[in-house]
């Protein structure tokens, strides 16, 4: 023990104590999903406090020297606990009273009981030191090391800090019509029970308005449970607006609904409103689910195999490399869906996977907040099937299973989702998001953490080519741009089973107008041939500016693929608005095929004998009183702008841009739709806007013909050596720095966001320090190279697709099924079992890889 001593005095000033703001990783490797439960549990460096599993701790030892780590290994007791008892002794686990994480009564985010040993471990002859061991030893080690083991032990981890991110779905706001809200004194007196719609007579679900005190019954779920909207549409005949739900009352409040407000709110004259009409709140007592209680049943219901479209299915678990479940940390099943898919395909398992070693060794000193080193220890513990194993029932003990059950161990994607969704505003949350805005953000940030080497990317990037043809003059103009969905519309209109909508709708609306339930509406049929026809035909433009003939005419625009690349996704666009902008899902069954043949939509380009359009601007509005000046080109100066023929200044509609700007779209943006519309009107302009929606360079600052740079900026201004440096840093090139800093008035912030929205352009970016490129004139120039995308044949087959349960995008549940060695396999979080009818007709992102002759 002597010798330990000597070691721990040697490497005293190594071991630090944790201070408040430190990040404690004592729960998961960074290099892998260890954890203090796993074999050979976690080891905590004192210095750093980055966690290691015995597979990567001696690498660490021997990249940084660092000797000393705190060694935790958990077990997890034994719990045979109903409702009323725990087993074990501990208190019996709570039911959640409270629609929250992290607070008192809401959801447990670790619920299992864990005993814990710690130790100090010294490498490389890994000597171990227990709080025992550190009393015999000289009082400053045992001062140190002990502050050390107590702080590490005391710390939040990362990890559960960012899983208990306490959130409260119950924090209500006292509604604006509480304090003057108007009763009628129509002599209605509300009895204690006996409550019944006052159109359907149901029985539960009841809501009574607190204006007039009619009694109607509550919204419909989207499960098909709940009531009849009767509330609903008596509000929006009344305009009474709020609602207090019977069965909720007690002396204690109850559940209050704005519906001009659309949410729970709180109400602060509630006794005077229950009085006005004969309630007494002292005297009430709960006989109702609060809106609360229903929310939690359905949180708590959302991870039960019946939710999944393969409810009637007896479904087999699998186990093995490539089958490992992923945890729902809350509301994360979008991203655990997307990284499924993706880590099927080659280009990500090469990238990340097969280059493992290279990855981590090239690992900066803090490995988890590294994009390259989390994604790779994310694709390597999916593939590897070193997680894939049964979990336990934290109810049963181990040594009496006798058979493994449907979840398993899988990964908790912890330092993934909290590195990708940094900065985010809503990919940092806990909420629902949208799978497929999901998908183009990961891309997006592969695609700046891959500007050297493979870009496993590409594997989606392809080319559009849209061809407009003005019809006065028959000239026509193409333009390509990047894109890595293709989005599919869903022609409503064209179902095969209309009449059968039609028949249900004529039923709803009588059973409206008669009080009686609706019965369930059947589905649209809509033919995938008929979506795929929707997105390739021709589509007219009104008001299309047309250079050839100095005028507003009509075009037409058609839409191809310039390039098939070769992993498609098509997103079936079944979310949309209805007539009062209120956000919808389209109930559709689609027969999407398992193998697409797009051949005839590759794109011709321009034909023999066709005419292009001019490139000429629309004519910018001039006034009088505004002083011409000339627009310099990258050389001209104010003395001399002889390089380019001097251009008037225009001068954009001011009303016309803030009527833009008000509806939300940039300022850039708006500015551009303006000036290329030649000040002709809102109308005009935001047609271009909507046009344009999907441009790269869409928010990116205007810039007028013979410009080189944004307005404010001379060519001659110096550029920051320090934003040049930073930006050169992220591996772009000093040329493509240089336009960056340009195009946005040298502020560090904006530029970073140019340069990333421009990816697509930067290969074509062929502008020197100087302006132009070294080999001197235009004329000289080699054509700049465009954006690297992959082509082959148009031919493909499906082999994953993610599906979405719920009436939006913002809430419900997603899984994605698999097509693994010709065998569906369903992933829904931490369940991985073999698919016995994928439910192909309803997904919503689809995964085709080509098919190669």
């Amino acid at each position: 023990m002597t010798e330990v001593s000597e070691i721990l005095m040697s490497v005293l000033s190594t071991i630090r104590v944790p201070r408040p703001g430190d990040r404690v990783h004592k729960d998961e490797c960074a290099f892998s999903f260890a954890s203090p439960e796993s074999e050979g549990g976690l080891y905590v460096c004192m210095n750093s406090f980055l966690g290691f599993g015995s597979k990567y701790v001696e690498r660490h030892y021997a990249k940084t020297g660092q000797r000393a780590y705190l060694h935790i290994t958990r077990t997890r007791k034994t719990q045979k606990e109903d409702e009323n008892n725990s087993g074990s002794g501990d208190p019996p686990k709570k039911k959640p009273t409270r629609l929250a994480i992290g607070i008192e009564g809401g959801f447990d985010v670790e619920q299992e009981q864990y005993e814990e040993e710690v130790k100090v471990v010294l490498f490389p002859d890994q000597q171990e030191v227990t709080s025992e061991d550190l009393a015999s030893m000289p009082d400053v080690v045992r001062e140190r090391v002990s502050l050390s083991m107590a702080g590490l032990q005391a710390a939040d981890s990362v990890s559960h800090t960012l899983q208990v991110q306490q959130w409260d779905g119950e924090v209500r706001q006292e509604s604006k019509h509480a304090a003057e809200l108007k009763q009628l004194d129509n002599g209605v007196k509300i009895p204690p029970s006996g409550w019944k719609c006052e159109v359907c007579d149901l029985q539960e679900n009841l809501w009574m308005n607190l204006t007039d005190g009619k009694i109607f019954c509550g919204r419909r779920y989207f499960d098909g449970t709940g009531g009849n909207n009767h509330a609903l549409l008596y509000y929006q005949q009344s305009g009474y607006p709020l609602a207090v739900k019977l069965g909720t009352i007690t002396p204690d409040g109850a559940d209050v609904y704005s519906y001009d407000e659309d949410d729970m709110v709180l109400d602060s004259k509630l006794p005077e409103h229950l009085s006005h009409f004969g309630i007494d709140m002292m005297t009430m007592e709960k006989t109702e689910r609060t809106m609360t209680e229903l929310e939690i049943a359905v949180n708590q219901r959302v991870g039960e195999w019946e939710v999944i479209q393969e409810s009637g299915s007896t479904l087999r678990p699998l186990w093995g490399p490539g089958l490992t479940g992923m945890k729902n940390l809350g509301n994360s099943c979008y991203l655990n869906s997307v990284m499924q898919v993706l880590f099927t395909i080659p280009d990500f398992q090469t990238k990340y996977v097969s280059n493992i070693d290279k990855i981590f060794n090239a690992a900066p000193s803090d490995p988890t907040q590294d994009f390259k080193t989390q994604v790779a220890k994310l694709g390597y513990g999916l593939l590897s099937g070193e997680y894939s194993k049964s979990a336990p029932d934290p109810g049963d003990d181990p040594s009496t299973s006798t058979e493994p059950r449907g979840d398993q161990v899988g990964i908790a994607p912890r330092m993934f989702k909290a590195l990708v969704g940094r900065g985010h505003p809503e990919f940092s949350t806990n909420r629902q998001q949208d799978a497929q805005e999901f998908l183009l953000h990961f891309i997006n940030m592969v695609e700046r953490n891959c500007r050297s080497g493979m870009n496993p990317s590409e594997a989606f990037r392809f080319l559009v080519e849209e061809k407009i043809v003005c019809q006065q003059s028959q000239k026509a103009k193409y333009t390509q741009r990047v894109d890595y969905i293709v989005q599919l519309p869903v022609p409503m209109d064209q179902a095969t089973n209309m009449e059968e909508l039609q028949e249900a709708e004529r039923r709803r609306e009588e059973a409206e107008s008669s009080g009686a339930p609706p019965s369930a509406a059947p589905r649209a049929q809509i033919p995938f041939a008929v979506c795929l026809a929707a997105l390739s035909e021709p589509e007219t433009l009104t008001d299309f500016w047309s250079s050839a003939v100095q005028a507003k005419t009509t075009a037409t625009k058609i839409t191809r693929f310039a390039s098939f690349p070769d992993h498609l996704v098509i997103q079936i666009k079944k979310f949309t608005f209805g007539l009062d902008w209120v956000p919808k899902k389209l109930d559709v069954s689609i027969d999407v095929p398992d193998t697409l043949d797009l051949s005839a939509l590759r794109a011709m380009g321009q034909q023999p004998g066709e005419e292009l359009l001019p490139e000429v601007a629309p004519p910018p509005l001039m006034t009088p009183d505004v002083e011409v000046k000339g627009i310099l080109g990258f050389h001209g100066n104010e003395e001399d702008d002889s390089l380019y023929s001097p251009l008037l200044s225009p001068v954009l509609d001011d009303s016309t841009v803030s009527q833009l700007c008000e509806m939300g779209f940039p300022l850039e943006a708006c500015r551009k739709a303006v000036y290329y519309t030649g000040n002709t009107g809102i109308d005009a302009a935001m047609n271009w806007v909507m046009g344009h929606m999907e441009d790269p360079d869409f928010s990116a600052p205007l810039v007028y013909p013979g410009s080189s740079s944004a307005p404010g900026t001379t060519p001659t201004e110096s550029l920051p050596e320090e934003h040049l440096a930073t930006i050169i840093s992220m591996g772009f090139s000093r040329d493509q720095a240089t336009r960056a800093l340009r195009a946005t008035n040298n502020v560090l912030e904006r530029a970073v966001d140019w340069i990333f929205s421009h990816l697509d352009d930067l290969e074509s970016m062929d502008v020197s320090e100087g302006g132009r490129s070294e080999g001197g004139s235009e004329t000289s120039r080699e054509p700049p190279p465009g954006p690297c995308v992959r082509d082959g044949p148009g031919k493909y087959e499906l082999f994953a697709f993610i599906s979405h349960m719920g009436t939006s995008t913002m809430c419900g549940h997603y899984v994605c099924h698999i097509k693994k060695d010709q065998q569906w396999v369903i992933f829904n979080d931490q369940k991985v079992c073999a698919s016995e009818k994928p439910p192909k007709d309803l997904g919503y992102l689809y995964f085709y890889r080509r098919v190669v002759e």
